[in-house]
């Protein structure tokens, strides 16, 4: 048996000693898997579990690296710089879960890396995995004027309990958690979370109103309200508990139906909560549970420079913009909060280490991640505003943007002050370096980005939307909840694939995501700005007062918009226009080209016109929905799935005049198979069996979803049938 490399001890021993042996049998692993001392399949979990996940390009790994409540001290910042600029590509990529990713990462380099992290207090234990991901929170905590309490104790509290904790370990899927200060804005994103927490004062005690079960991802749920009020001292036993039943009863073999939210969905709340509180009692009491409640009683952050008021006279124009959107006052007189805005949600090591060099000047190692990807600068000194500015100036970091953070902390009383702009772009890293991107995500924002500040750039300063993007159906750039959502998908015409982009409208970020949005239309990705033009175009001109975007596209309805955007969802033939088989910042074709004969152009006619077919019955589905004809929807909901799968099946030989059980057939040959995406194919057959009377106003929505995700699964199906590499 090879020996294996002995792991440098000595050079670590000032770390803690748990920390320390926890990254000793991290390196030892990463070796004997090199060997063929330990199976591919077991390491795979296990280095997941420690931030390490595979990118889309052989060869290299994508660290990610947990910030709980996106907390970042100066010396933290400049340790990361370094090491993004050491061991990856000199970037810090910030996640829309307050998370810190490098990419391009050697393997090999990463034990090294999480030693140096864990000098500085940072860990990547759990950030991937089948874990509690990232503990999040209002990145306005303690300054908002709007908040019940700060919670950023509580949250930091849970965050560390739950870390490493054994009841943690053993779930089928992964598990996320959210503070918010307040219920009205959408600060902490609440009702989208596995745990949502909302802070909340009940006869003089500090608490939460919890939710639980919600989730994007594919088929995204709202959370269900478990309490009104849990006190501040439950909080942490409650966890506990709800992880255990998790453990214990979730779905552990089909990953599409393990998050929590389906667990509380199959069980229905009251199940569920009963569960929960008998889970309570059975817990043996563990002193962390209350140990740190009077600490975080008197918890204040403290400021570094003393408060102060801007001038009013000789500020430039430029300035004068960065000040109304990139910031806005705090709840104490005299300081300012101060979005440091980055595109894509990328700041290079240069710039990492210059901004805190420039925050120690000012503030008192206060900087968080946000959940638009951005960086909060709090306690800055609102007279000195000026000389920040300057300093940001010239590390290339004053762009005028984060709105989609200034409109998340619209607290009352200050609308009128940093409304934000449409320039802040969710993004997720789609086909850049992920291995589930379907299309370009990145590309589309970089685009937009250019186009804003660039030939529509009457875009550029608005503070009434925000846009999201997805690579693909799974929600990674939250594309549910933003005013206008994208997500990536495929289409065929003839011998090319194109990538193409469904749009999302309805959705409500507002009351900790309050809604979600359902898919209009289905755009090739070279039209999305025009897409999104069209559409704040129409808002402009039709909305009344102070009707938001997702209530003016509510009252505009579906058929208004289906029509305004038809011309722009129709993909031209490869002969007419080559330039829409390429992606966005991409100069190659999306797919190669392949050769097509008679008998397949036939079958692929044929084929495409079912498909259609069901693309249009999704969207007499949603009509009906909107006006509460919930039979109706799901009536056509579940016969545009029966057009994707006979689109499908007439690939496979069988003619409609054959007369046979669709149901059966698509079961048979796809499912038992496994050539279609199992969990979309078993949400079908499951309303085949379910029927389409009595569902309901939220079953026939989930139903609406599942549906636009089994037609998205059937073209890519279908392209990969008919030639196309998919």
């Amino acid at each position: 048996m090879a020996t294996l490399p002995l792991v440098e001890t000595d050079r670590w021993a000032h770390l803690p000693p748990e920390v320390r042996q926890e990254l000793d049998v991290y390196e030892t692993e990463l070796r004997r898997v090199q060997q063929g001392l330990m199976p591919e399949k077991v390491f795979l979990e296990f280095r997941l579990r420690h931030g390490v996940y595979g990118q889309r390009q052989v060869g290299v790994q994508m660290q990610r690296i947990k910030i709980p409540l996106g907390m970042l001290t100066t010396r933290q910042m400049e340790r990361l710089a370094d090491l993004a600029e050491e061991y990856a590509d000199a970037v810090c990529h910030i996640t829309t879960r307050q998370d810190i990713q490098l990419h391009f990462v050697d393997i090999n380099d990463t034990p090294n890396l999480m030693r140096r992290l864990a000098e500085v207090g940072i860990t990547t234990r759990e950030a991937c995995g089948n874990v509690v991901r990232n503990v999040c929170a209002c990145p306005q905590s303690g300054i908002c004027s709007g908040e019940a309490f700060d919670t950023t104790p509580y949250a930091q509290a849970m965050a560390y309990f739950l870390l490493r904790h054994p009841d943690g370990q053993n779930f089928g899927r992964k598990f996320k958690i959210a503070f918010s200060g307040c219920e009205d804005q959408e600060c902490g994103l609440a009702l989208m979370h596995d745990i949502g927490a909302i802070a909340k004062i009940q006869n003089g005690e500090r608490g939460f109103k919890v939710y639980v079960g919600g989730g994007l991802g594919p088929l995204p749920h709202q959370a269900k309200l478990y309490s009104e009020f849990v006190p501040a001292a439950e909080m942490l036993p409650m966890a506990q508990a709800i992880a255990r039943v998790f453990a214990r009863l979730g779905e552990k073999k089909n990953r599409g139906k393990a998050r929590m939210k389906f667990l509380v969905a199959q069980l229905g709340i009251e199940e569920f909560i009963r569960l929960v509180k008998e889970e309570r009692e059975k817990l043996p009491v563990d002193p962390r549970w209350t140990g740190y409640l009077a600490e975080a009683e008197t918890f204040r952050e403290q400021p570094l420079r003393p408060p102060s008021e801007l001038e009013t006279n000789g500020h430039s124009p430029e300035f004068a913009r960065w000040v109304r959107i990139n910031t806005r006052p705090q709840r104490q007189p005299g300081y300012s909060m101060v979005t440091v805005f980055l595109p894509l949600g990328d700041i290079s090591s240069d710039q990492m280490r210059g901004l805190a060099r420039l925050c120690r000047q000012y503030v008192r190692d206060t900087v968080r991640t946000t959940v638009p990807q951005n960086l909060l600068v709090r306690w800055a000194p609102t007279g000195e505003l000026p000389a920040f500015y300057d300093g940001l100036r010239e590390l290339d970091l004053a762009q005028i943007g984060g709105g989609s953070l200034a409109d998340i902390t619209a607290c009352p009383g200050t609308d009128s002050f940093g409304g934000g702009s449409l320039a802040d772009i969710t993004a997720c890293p789609g086909t850049d370096s992920c291995k589930l991107g379907i299309a370009s995500s990145r590309g589309l924002a970089a685009l937009l980005h250019q186009k804003f500040h660039n030939g529509l750039g009457d875009l550029a300063d608005r503070q009434d939307l925000k846009v999201k993007i997805s690579g693909c159906f799974n929600s990674c750039g939250q594309h549910h909840i933003a005013d206008i959502g994208f997500f990536g998908s495929v289409q065929r015409k003839g011998s090319h694939v194109a990538p193409v982009f469904q749009v999302l409208l309805g959705g409500e970020a507002a009351g900790n995501a309050s809604a979600y949005g359902l898919a209009v239309a289905k755009v090739p990705a070279q039209n999305a700005p025009v897409v999104i033009k069209k559409l704040t175009d129409l808002y402009t001109q039709g909305r009344t007062g102070s009707e938001r975007f997702s209530e003016f596209m509510r009252r505009l309805g579906k058929a208004r918009i289906k029509k305004e955007l038809q011309e722009l969802a129709v993909l031209p033939s490869y002969e007419e226009n080559p330039e829409f088989y390429k992606d966005n910042r991409q100069p190659w074709e999306f797919h190669h080209e392949v050769g097509t004969g008679e008998c397949a152009g036939a079958v692929v006619d044929q084929s495409e016109f079912m498909l259609e077919d069901g693309d249009r019955l999704t969207f007499e589905a949603t009509l009906a929905f909107d006006e509460g004809r919930y039979d109706e929807a799901a009536e056509k909901a579940f016969a545009a799935q029966i057009k994707a799968a006979d689109a499908l099946l007439f690939q496979r030989g069988l003619l409609l005049s054959d007369n046979y059980n669709t149901v059966e057939k698509f079961r048979e040959l796809f499912y038992d198979t496994g050539e279609f995406y199992a969990t979309f194919a078993e949400n079908f057959l499951r309303a085949a069996q379910e029927g389409s009377r009595g569902l309901g106003a939220e079953r026939t929505r989930r139903r609406l979803e599942e549906t636009t995700l089994f037609i998205e699964m059937a073209q890519t199906v279908y392209s990969r049938m008919a030639g196309a590499k998919v």
